[in-house]
């Protein structure tokens, strides 16, 4: 307690450069647990980019090109699934639900997805949350369109106005489907999520603004109208992906198989969290980059808080002679330096964590509104406990120099004070 106190008044004596110190060690450690939490929270939002789903079904090539096209709307499909075979595995007695996918054409850079009612009610992100709507409803109509909140913010569209569809993926869309205009039913609140930037259509749509068309090219001297249209038998020929629900969650990898095996045409079945950890695998360096570059941000600081007091050993040489001539050897003066550095840490690990808290429930709500990235406010977790451990034992450490310093002049000048 005795060292405690002498610590304390001693940094007490030089509050202006401890304060300038637990500031430096505070604002480092704030930007590393928000990077922490950041980083562990994209990848959550990552991973829960589709939830509630157990099984993608695609033309078979790669699990994550099929996550790419079917979930994120990156690249293309290979091939197409044909109707039957859809229809053929959402009457498997282990299938509890299907949501069927068809994908190729875009609207001013955004994909088109054409899909059934199903898909509001169990695609599913971030653990269970469902779709819902900022404005109006689910496309309801054949030619409704339900927005996502990217698609509607950037291009300014609300509910009642009319959009065209371009064949095949372009920003610029030269062969667009000018005959048959779509209607905004809704728009979708921001999930985070590839959702945010896609059309939503249904699959009647997407076969009746082709009923003119053959290998991506409008067919000459034919001109279906709307009215036309609605009257014609609009089940599709194929589509090019599938959700899968199962009824049970041990027949999952029996599904998969019987999918993979499928006689009729070759089929991919992924499970969704595999395929997401192996695309994560790929792109998560950034991560990494972006830790690293935060703990070059609290070594600074650690730098700093050594290089104060080392810098400060000269103009302390009457105090530690004053300890000296007490009773203290060179060992307790050492000590006196490793303990000012473990309490200049605490000081700036506990202000750290204040100012972490602080901006996380300021930024936390702006950051899940505006991109979809759900930041828990809360208490640090278990992992960020230790890493403040680690700060706080990392200062100790970085006061072994000064403390070493101490040591060394004292055993060399003993109570010599210099004029």
């Amino acid at each position: 307690m005795i060292l405690l106190r002498l610590t304390g008044r001693s940094i007490a004596n030089r509050s202006t450069t401890a304060t300038l110190t637990v500031l430096a060690l505070a604002i480092s450690i704030a930007l590393f647990l928000s990077v922490e939490r950041v980083r562990t929270s994209a990848r959550a939002s990552f991973a829960n980019t589709i939830a509630g789903t157990d099984l993608i079904v695609g033309a078979r090539s790669g699990a994550v090109q099929l996550l790419l096209y079917s979930v994120f709307r990156i690249g293309n499909a290979t091939n197409n699934i044909t109707w039957e075979s859809y229809q053929d595995i959402a009457a498997l007695p282990e299938v509890a639900w299907t949501v069927p996918l068809s994908l190729g054409d875009s609207h001013r850079g955004y994909r088109v997805l054409g899909t059934t009612e199903a898909y509001f009610e169990h695609y599913r992100f971030r653990g269970d949350r469902k779709l819902t709507m900022r404005a109006g409803e689910p496309f309801s109509d054949l030619f409704d369109a339900t927005l996502g909140a990217d698609v509607a913010e950037t291009l300014g569209y609300k509910v009642g106005d009319p959009i065209v569809v371009a064949h095949g993926l372009g920003a610029i869309g030269f062969s667009r489907h000018e005959d048959m205009p779509f209607r905004v039913s809704g728009i979708l609140e921001k999930t985070g999520t590839p959702v945010d930037r896609t059309v939503h259509v249904s699959l009647a749509a997407i076969e009746a603004i082709h009923v003119d068309w053959q290998s991506g090219a409008r067919m000459p001297g034919r001109s279906t109208t709307s009215d036309e249209v609605r009257k014609m038998e609009l089940t599709p020929k194929s589509i090019t992906a599938a959700l899968v629900g199962v009824t049970s969650k041990l027949r999952t990898f029996k599904l998969q198989r019987h999918i993979n095996e499928y006689p009729e045409e070759p089929l991919l079945a992924v499970l969704p969290g595999v395929a997401l950890q192996e695309l994560w695998s790929l792109i998560g360096v950034a991560e990494t980059a972006l830790t690293g570059v935060s703990a070059m941000v609290v070594v600074t600081a650690f730098v700093g808080m050594t290089a104060a007091i080392l810098s400060s050993l000269a103009e302390r040489r009457r105090e530690m002679a004053i300890l000296r001539s007490v009773g203290a050897g060179p060992g307790t003066v050492a000590l006196l330096m490793v303990l000012e550095a473990a309490l200049l840490s605490l000081a700036g690990a506990v202000a750290g964590t204040m100012l972490f808290m602080a901006g996380l429930a300021i930024a936390g709500p702006l950051a899940d509104a505006a991109f979809g990235l759900y930041l828990p406010f809360g208490l640090p977790t278990q992992r960020e406990f230790l890493i403040l451990g680690l700060f706080v034992f990392a200062g100790i450490v970085a006061g072994l120099l000064p403390a070493f310093r101490a040591y060394r002049i004292l055993l060399a000048d003993g109570m010599t004070i210099r004029q």
